[in-house]
């Protein structure tokens, strides 16, 4: 009885190791074509990236900025912190709607509490779900949370379910004919391809004329946009975080007079500082025929430059921000940065003279 008992505990220990062995195989498998199949978002449209690099980034950020493309690519993050020391973050991404702005700062909060949070204005127009891509840019790269979570249950459009964020492998198991070298180069890992969130640009194509303003039935801005506007304020004020509206100095997409008066109105009830940049591009010195990559929707590192610099002395005068520069540890962990900017800017270059025109943008334009 002793040696059956014996014999029975061994086949059944073999049996339970071999079904764990199994299971951990097939998860191990499963996981590994999840990575695969994802789309890595390394060359052409690589905001897809920008979010989840935050959480590789080890200095503290006294400032951050939440938006879209007006923040991302429009402020150099690199110039804040040469000429006036302010370590920030850009958490941005493609069309990131006002509920993922706010979502993000609530996913930032769990890693650290910067002193001036600055909102971008634009994203205000939405008050609706908009594109399942743009969805997918912003919270692929979020990592898990009740604030992810949230995030996607706000901004899931028709079609979407939360299944296919929980499990990505379920929305992207049929790219298989669309897998590129990229994607087997970069499952486990990713290049960088932003600055502390900027996305660096070093082209330039002139301003061109914008077409006129379409009148619009009601001018109203969403409520719902405006309801995590405010849950945005209080969140900050809860965390003792200074809040800050700007509208970036580029002209289109178009920013209603009507627009501005809400933000401004909001700005007075709530004694918060509200600056649209448009009526400064003069005085910040931008050259619009020279500071934009893409004809005036964006700004290029030229103009990028002249925008933090005049975005940070603003913030050094109107808040006590530590000087990094003075911190050696973090210090370094910023000449790291800058030694990226400088190589990156300078490989950029490259290709414009070499192509006339940029073939690639992130880190990989270093190796190129």
């Amino acid at each position: 009885m002793e040696t059956g008992a014996k014999k029975f505990t061994y086949k059944t220990l073999v049996m339970a190791v071999s079904t764990v062995l199994g299971v951990a195989v097939t998860v191990l498998a499963l996981w590994f074509l999840q990575k695969l199949l994802v789309p890595k978002y390394q060359r052409g449209v690589v905001e897809g990236s920008m979010i989840e690099e935050y959480y590789d980034s080890n200095e503290p950020h006294e400032v951050l900025f939440l938006g879209d493309c007006e923040v991302y690519e429009n402020i150099s993050t690199v110039t804040l912190y040469e000429n006036y020391g302010i370590s920030s973050y850009i958490r941005g991404s493609a069309q990131q709607l006002t509920w993922q702005s706010y979502y993000l700062l609530e996913d930032t909060l769990r890693y650290e509490t910067p002193k001036v949070v600055v909102f971008n204005v634009l994203a205000l127009k939405y008050g609706e779900p908009q594109s399942e891509s743009y969805n997918r840019m912003t919270l692929d790269g979020m990592r898990w949370s009740s604030s992810k979570w949230n995030a996607i249950d706000a901004s899931m459009t028709d079609g979407e379910s939360m299944i296919d964020y929980v499990f990505p492998f379920l929305r992207y198991h049929s790219r298989w004919d669309e897998l590129t070298r990229t994607d087997f180069e970069h499952v486990l890992d990713k290049d960088r391809v932003t600055i502390n969130g900027y996305y660096m640009r070093a082209d330039v194509m002139p301003e061109a004329e914008f077409p006129s303003p379409m009148p619009l039935s009601d001018y109203t801005l969403p409520q719902s946009a405006m309801d995590y506007l405010m849950r945005m304020y209080e969140l900050c004020r809860e965390n003792d975080i200074e809040l800050v509206l700007i509208k970036a100095p580029t002209l289109y997409p178009y920013w209603y007079e009507q627009w501005d008066a809400q933000v401004r109105q909001f700005s007075y009830d709530y004694n918060v500082p509200y600056i649209n940049y448009i009526y400064l591009r003069d005085i910040m010195g931008l050259d619009m025929s020279t500071d934009t990559y893409d004809a005036g929707l964006h700004l290029n590192i030229y103009g990028a430059e002249k925008f933090a610099d005049y975005i940070g002395r603003y913030l050094t005068n109107s808040f006590e921000l530590t000087d990094y520069r003075q911190i050696p540890e973090v210090a370094q962990q910023w000449e790291d940065d800058i030694v990226f900017y400088d190589a990156l800017r300078d490989a950029q270059l490259a290709e414009l003279q070499q192509y006339g025109e940029l073939r690639s943008w992130g880190a990989n334009a270093i190796e190129s």
